[in-house]
This record gives structure tokens, sequence and C-alpha cells, in this order.
């Protein structure tokens, strides 16, 4: 029996999204019928294999990094090539270096460690820097069948790929092609399409600014807009909510407003396990004497305790404690927890005076009144029951909010992956407008983005949305008609799949099966391909996952050396707090039969639109500078790029937000909205459950098996629960079970997870993704972002068949 969720969502008329943006992907039953290609025996089951073994449940680490930290960086470097990982440590995120890899947690802007890196950090460099190389046998002797029964660690597991390959109609195994007939291949294909729209490029977050900046001109060339990437599924409700709100999509703080905070909120993320290096930057601000407050249904041990492993007071001693104060909130109960401060705040109002700052309310807001209305009206049974804390803990925290000054509210996935991500972003941001805390030394939002150019490919133009001055940017530049239609996104862009109206899939990085949510229907509309081509560096599921043919296009990594016919080349990355900075490889490449990723698109591009094009291709790729000084002349904020960016540190780009405290709405003024507190109704015996990233983990790519943070070894299909929740459906602790997910009438089966007793509320589950993606909906989507809801899956669990 499915669950309903009872939302609604009220905005000024005069900020409204716009419509298309609430409008939901087909009901998958009136999809027209289609005719699929016969790759069955070639094509793997969308469930995950298990790596062999059970996982082991032990006493979980209560102490991030610390000695363990620099162990595990130390042995991920050692496993597969400590020579060339350790090169690359010493120049990663320095000054002249190149650009971590992983997450987007910026560096400081003075002065750096001499290891300015994490353990995440330090994984994601070892696993590209390997030793381990896959050619020509090694696809000869696996099939793609024989290969789909790996798990996803094994296959990333097998090395760096060293030259093109092609699996071809009907083949079983892929094989070498050259370059050159590659890239005639997919040229081919696309120029064989009906419409440039049967074309779909999607993006990750790891392309670099010269990338994709190529990448959208080369679609928008062609004359689509079909540009997805994976800020459609990660923090595609921060850029609609914030965008909405005040005006900016992005975070409005900088390194340094860290070390001026009084008050940091840290909502819905995980910092030690998915960006590390933040913890040092929290770790300064406490020891500054600001208040930690941690908001979300697990207790993360990166905010517990925390050993600098670059601090010998740290390492031989405590540590630091982090946050102090927890509020234990149910999945998807962060507005009624933020309404219940907010509630204090306006009551204390009431009571003293003093809370608001109401000169910047009158002078610099709109909707202040329709707001507090809506807070005052509020129950509090209403604000307990469904955040799931207590009036006194909430009390407590607006109690912190109230004695700040300077506060920040940082938040990741587990605010913007649910129906109502966009509000719960908008109620943070009410938080902030209550007191001003925008625009000034140690105050601000901080969405934290997880991969490490994703808000980088954003500004340069990798959206499907393209706003007009952008594209008339365009047309004066490269002197063409840049399309105005909207794009598909990552959602819509796998239903069209589905559905047969895109033909081609062209991916710059990622893994987009196994990231997106459904991943059966995804299995399915890639099987209805005509042709897939992925640069990527290493093997992953979305090699065997096919249309009739499919192409893996490897390229150098951020790690290598880029040279071109003018010398050697470097590249750039904006960071969380927009920054942008230069990205210099240091390394051999892995093959010398390697294409950088810019270079590979300016190949594809003018093997595709030959004489068509009004862009010198090939000179671009020849010299970069060629390209900033597009983008120079293309986006705001870039001025004199080649310059700036070979500043030591690089330089910010504007953000009227944090600079000036002016919000760049049609109003000119910030916006408070008013949400009503989601409702779930669970029928009896389901749970709330919400996918997390294990230890082991960045993004898909899977480092290991362990998750120590958790207690979780050598294994990762688990469920994190409740144990009355255990209790109640007669389970134990270790039981094996398959999880049932519901949604729309709909019933989606993932099979043989082990039970794991855990500090979660009652009602709530965890599981590791992308495991569990297949029980998420394509169709349950963020209104107004339409962002995959994965922190929001109604389930049941039953015992496992024996």
């Amino acid at each position: 029996m499915p669950a309903n969720i009872s939302h609604e969502v009220h905005h000024d008329q005069n900020n409204a999204p716009d419509q298309a943006d609430d409008a939901r992907p087909k009901p998958i039953e009136a999809e027209r019928p289609m005719t699929t290609p016969d790759v069955s025996k070639r094509t793997p089951d969308a469930q995950y294999p298990m790596n062999g073994e059970a996982p082991q449940i032990r006493e979980r680490d209560l102490i991030a990094s610390g000695f363990q930290g620099v162990y595990q960086s130390m042995r991920f470097a050692a496993r597969d090539g400590a020579a060339r990982s350790l090169r690359s440590f010493t120049v990663v995120n320095q000054k002249g270096g190149f650009d971590c890899p992983s997450c987007a947690w910026p560096e400081p802007d003075g002065k750096r460690h001499i290891a300015e890196f994490c353990e995440s950090g330090a994984k994601a460099i070892a696993w590209e820097a390997t030793n381990k190389r896959i050619g020509p046998e090694f696809f000869a002797k696996h099939s793609v069948a024989e290969l789909a029964t790996h798990t996803e660690q094994w296959l990333g597991d097998q090395g760096r790929i060293t030259e093109p390959m092609v699996l071809r109609r009907g083949s079983q195994h892929y094989e070498p092609i050259s370059w050159p007939d590659a890239f005639a291949m997919i040229a081919s294909e696309i120029n064989g399409l009906a419409s440039p729209d049967e074309a779909m490029f999607y993006t990750s977050g790891r392309a670099s600014n010269e990338a994709a900046f190529m990448y959208q001109l080369f679609a928008r060339q062609l004359g689509t807009n079909n540009l997805p990437d994976c800020s459609n599924m990660c923090h595609e409700s921060s850029g609609t909510g914030l965008t909405e709100a005040i005006g900016v999509g992005k975070g409005t703080v900088s390194m340094a407003d860290f070390r001026h905070a009084d008050a940091i909120f840290v909502v819905g993320q995980n910092p030690g396990t998915n960006h590390p290096r933040m913890l040092t930057t929290l770790e300064e601000a406490v020891r500054n004497g600001a208040t930690l407050v941690s908001i979300n249904p697990l207790i993360e041990t990166g905010l517990i305790r925390f050993k600098h492993p670059q601090s010998a007071r740290d390492m031989f001693g405590h540590g630091t404690k982090m946050a102090s104060l927890f509020l234990p909130v149910r999945i998807n109960g962060d507005v009624a927890v933020f309404k219940g401060m907010m509630k204090e705040m306006l009551e204390e109002e009431g009571r003293a005076g003093g809370v608001l700052d109401r000169g910047f309310i009158e002078q610099r807001t709109l909707g202040f009144e329709e707001f507090a209305a809506d807070i005052r009206a509020t129950a509090w049974e209403e604000i307990v029951e469904r955040s799931g804390v207590s009036r006194d803990l909430i009390r407590q925290a607006a109690q912190i909010a109230m004695r700040s000054k300077r506060t920040i509210t940082c938040w990741a996935m587990g605010i913007t992956q649910h129906e109502n991500g966009v509000a719960n972003v908008q109620t943070i941001v009410n938080f902030h407008l209550m007191r001003g805390q925008f625009g000034r030394p140690g105050a601000g939002v901080c969405p934290v983005r997880g991969h490490s150019n994703v808000q980088g490919d954003r500004t340069v133009g990798i959206w499907e949305k393209i706003g007009d001055k952008f594209a008339d940017e365009l047309d004066r530049e490269f002197n063409f008609k840049t399309p105005r239609e909207r794009g598909l996104d990552a959602v819509r862009g796998m239903q069209a799949m589905h559905e047969g109206r895109v033909k081609v899939f062209v991916g710059l990085g990622g893994n987009f099966l196994s990231a997106m949510a459904d991943t059966e229907y995804g299995a399915e509309a890639f099987r209805r391909l005509k042709l897939c081509a992925q640069v990527s560096t290493k093997l992953n599921r979305n090699h065997l996952v096919t249309g009739e043919q499919a192409l893996i296009l490897p390229c150098r990594g951020r790690t290598e050396r880029d040279e071109q016919a003018s010398g050697e080349q470097f590249v750039s990355c904006e960071n969380s707090m927009g920054v942008v900075q230069e990205s210099r490889g240091r390394l051999t490449p892995a093959s010398p039969h390697l294409m950088s990723e810019t270079a590979i698109i300016c190949h594809l591009a003018a093997a595709t639109l030959g004489d068509r094009t009004t862009v010198d291709w090939l000179g671009c790729c020849a010299n970069y500078d060629k390209i900033r000084d597009h983008i120079d002349q293309v986006v705001k904020g870039f001025e004199d790029y080649n310059r700036r960016v070979r500043q030591p540190g690089g330089f910010y780009l504007p953000n009227p937000v944090k600079d000036k405290q002016e919000f760049p709405t049609k109003s000119k003024k910030a916006h408070f909205f008013v949400h009503p507190i989601p409702k779930w109704d669970l029928a009896p015996g389901q749970l709330l459950m919400m996918t997390i990233r294990s230890h082991d983990q960045f993004n898909t790519t899977i480092y290991g098996q362990d998750d120590r943070y958790r207690g979780v070894y050598g294994g990762r299909h688990v469920i994190f629960m409740n144990g009355v929740d255990i209790a109640e459906r007669k389970l134990t602790a270790g039981d094996w079970v398959d999880i049932t997910s519901y949604y729309e009438g709909k019933t989606r089966t993932v099979k043989r997870f082990k039970v794991v007793p855990y500090e979660i509320p009652r009602g709530c589950a965890a599981t590791y993704y992308p495991e569990s993606n297949p029980l998420v909906a394509l169709r349950h989507v963020a209104k107004g972002s339409n962002q995959p809801a994965s922190k929001s899956v109604v389930i049941t669990v039953a015992a496992a068949a024996q």
C-alpha cells in the first residue's frame, strides 16, 4: 500500500518558477510500444552483485581521521602504485598543482598545508594514478556478460583503459578502434538523426571549465540544449531554491567566513565521509569559539570528534570535540525543525525584542508578514511529531541561533533529495533572513557541492535551461543562433531514452546509469539507444549496459600532464565557494593513446559539424588559452581570465549577495517563502528510507567494502534500522531481508540486504547507493527542480528466502 505525502508550496507570483519545472515525466504505462534491439545476451541485471561475502558488523569508529585516516590514505596509495600516488600527493590542491578529483571543498585562500588533501582525496588520486592497465587483451578475454557479474569495485580495480574500444552491433566483446574511426562513428550516428534533439550530452562534475564550455558549445552548435548533468541529481534543488529566494543559485560564504562565524549549522550532511577536508575548516571554527550544531537522522562520526592528521596536538591527544548539539531529525523532518527554531525566535522577539534584524527585513526582503503568520500558526505538536525532535532540543538550537551574530548553514543532499527539496532550501533561507545573516563576515549559506567542478560546469554553460543573456553572448562570440528551447535534464533525459526520443547518448565522465534513480528503468532506456559513447578513465557498469553499439573513449586524468600542439596545458575548476583556479597535472599519462577530455570534445565536434561550424575547434584544442579567451567574452565574472587564473590561488567570481548584500531577484529583494511541513502517512509496516554513501566510496566509485564510521566491513548490502523497528518486524541483527519500495502503485524490490541496528529515528532506514538506487522511482522528484527524491523512499522489509 503506497504512502502519500501532503505537500503544498506557495510561491511569490513575481518570482515563481516556470511551470515546466513542475511538470512530471509521462507515466511509464503511457509509453508507446518500442522495438528493442536484441542485446539481452550481453546486458546485466539492474540488481548489483554482492562481493561474495556477508558484511561483518563491528564497533564503529567515533573519532574521525587521526592515525587511522593517515593509514588508510597510505594503504590506498600503496595498493596499486605507491610512487605515482605519492608524487601526486605533493602537488594536489597546491598552488600550481592539480585540483583534487574528489570533492569541491575549497582550499585555504592563503598558506596551505604541505598535505592539502584528505582520506577521500587520497583514495581518488590513488584510484586514478594506479599502475594497473586494461587494454584489448583484457576485453578479448572478458565478455560484457561476464564483466557484469562483478561488482562496481572490481570493475574499477582492473585499471586504466589504455585505448579507444568499441562494442559493435551483435558482439559480446569490446575491441580496439582508432580515434579517427571512433569520432567518425559518433559523427555518422549524430548526423543521421532526424533532429539534434535525438542526441543527449551528459556531464559529470569532474569535467574542467574548459572541457565543459567546449562541450556545451558543441551541443548548441549542433542545435540542442540536451545537456543533463550531475547537478540535476544532487544540488538542483539548491540552485532553484536559492535563485528564487535570493537571486543567486550558489553559496554566499568564503573560507574566511568560517573563521568569523559564531554558529555553524550542518544539516543533512556527513562531512567526515563526503567532504573530509571540511572537518579541518569546522575544527578551526570551533577552536575560534563557534558553536557547531548537527541536524541529521544519523549521528555522523566526523561531527563527534576530529583529529587533524597534521596536528601533533590532535594526533597524540583527544582531538577536537566538534558538534555541541545534535538534533536527530526524522528523514525529511527538516522543515519542521527549522520552523520550530524560527517559532522560538519569533516568540522571543515578542517577549524581549532584539532577535530580528528589523532594518534588514524592511529594506531588503519581501513576504515577512505572511511568513511570520504561518510560523505563529504552526502548532508545536505538529513540529515535534513530524520532526521527531523534542521541543527542548529545538529550543536549545534556537538559542544558539539567537546568540549568534554571524551564522553559517551548510547542507548537502539530505536537504535537496526530497519531493520538497526546494522548500527545504528556502526554509533555511528564511532562517537566515530573519536575522540578516547574509552579506557580512561570518554569515551566509553554504550548499556543499559533491564533485570537484560540478559548480564550475554549470557556471560555464552546462545546463538544459539556457538563459537569454548567456545565449546572446554565445551568438555574438561565435556568430550562430543558439537554440533557446529547454533541453532535457537527467530525469527527463532518461525518460526520453526509454521512449525512443533520444537515440544517441554521449557521456563526459561519470556513470549515469548507476548514479540515476530507478536502475531497472534506466537499463531498459540504455538498451534502446542506437549508440552510447562515454569519456572515461576506468571501466564502470554503464559500459556494460548499452544500446546497439557502444564506445569507450579513454581520457587523461586530472593528475596527468596534458600536452597539446602549443605545449603543456592546464585547465581550471570552480569550487563550492566560487573560487576559480588552475589545475595542472604532473604525472605521465597512463597510456600514450589517451586524449584529454578537452581534446576529445574538440576533435569530436570538428568531425561531427564539419564545415557547418563557426568554431576553430582544433585551434582551441591546440591551446586552451583560446578557450579561456572565449569564456572571458561569454561568461560574466571571467573577464581577464587567462591572467587572473594564473595568479596563485586563482580568483573569486562575483557574488552580489556575499559581496554587497544585494539580491538580484526581479524585485531586487530577498524573498521569504511559506512552506507547509511535509506529512508522510506511512501504512503499517512501512519505513522511510534514504540512500547514503559509505566511507570507502565517492559517488558511484567504490574504493572498498568497509565503512568504519558505521562499523560495516566487507560488504555493502546492508540496511540500517532502529532497534525497535527491527523487533516489531520479528527480525534480528544480521538477518537477510528483501526491500520493496512503493510509489504511485508500483513496487520495486532489491534482494538480500543485511539488517544492521543503528541509532536512527524510528520509522526511518538507510541503505548505500548505488545498490539501492533500483528502489527509487524515476517519477518521484523534487517539485520545482525535478531532482530525484532519493532520500524519501517508502519501503517495507521482509525476511529473504534462504
